[in-house]
């Protein structure tokens, strides 16, 4: 099992590649640090002068990490309510503890999150593709999934483009809102506060619910 120092900058290497598309990544201050002999020695990354390759092996294994800390993040945020200022220290220490298997069991639980706290892509796991399967309770649902009656309050929005975010925002829908589930068809009926909006399935899919009952 890789040393937690060890994961920590294959994470920010994922980042790395991710925001700024650098191949390859810049070695910077980490030069002599053990962990990078750890990455070298077990093939996950191949170092020249000042710079890092991430092999094929490696990328897996970043992807992997940080899909691991925003995971962590969503539960933080999500299930704990952890403070936002907090979130990222918090979601640190415990992205260590999810193994291969229990990370899948949270992604699911979460409802399988696309995005993090922060609007930043959650990479998907085997357990997204397998959802169906699934039969673990879950704690947060996307009203599209939520039995008539189901109530809670909005998590998160997951809008695929602005125009699908305004028109949440016009109605109301907001994270914190008190929500609720009248009709599925011949559209989605929701709740908020007192008053109702009828909406299609492409714009419930887009919110997120932390069920209350």
């Amino acid at each position: 099992m890789l040393s937690e120092h060890a994961e920590e900058i294959l994470e920010a290497l994922a980042i790395q590649l991710e925001e700024q598309g650098k191949k390859p990544l810049e070695l910077g201050a980490v030069r002599d640090d053990p962990a990078i002999e750890e990455l070298a020695k077990l093939g996950f990354i191949r170092r020249d002068a000042g710079h890092i390759h991430l092999l094929e092996k490696g990328k897996l294994e970043a992807r992997a990490a940080l899909r691991r800390h925003r995971l962590a993040e969503r539960l933080m945020a999500d299930i704990l309510d952890v403070k936002k200022q907090v979130i990222n220290e918090a979601s640190c220490k415990f992205e260590h503890l999810l193994h291969e298997g229990l990370e899948d069991s949270v992604c699911t639980t979460l409802g399988h999150p696309k995005v993090c706290p922060h609007g930043k892509p959650i990479p998907p796991g085997r357990c997204c593709q397998e959802k169906e399967k699934k039969q673990l309770m879950k704690f947060i649902s996307t009203l599209s999934e939520l039995e008539i009656k189901n109530r809670g309050e909005v998590a998160y929005l997951h809008a695929k483009d602005n125009s699908q975010m305004q028109k949440l925002m016009s109605i109301g829908v907001l994270p914190g809102m008190s929500i609720s589930l009248l009709q599925k068809f011949p559209s989605y009926v929701l709740q908020l506060g007192q008053s109702q909006f009828a909406i299609d399935k492409e714009l419930a899919s887009s919110i997120y619910v932390r069920l209350t009952k």
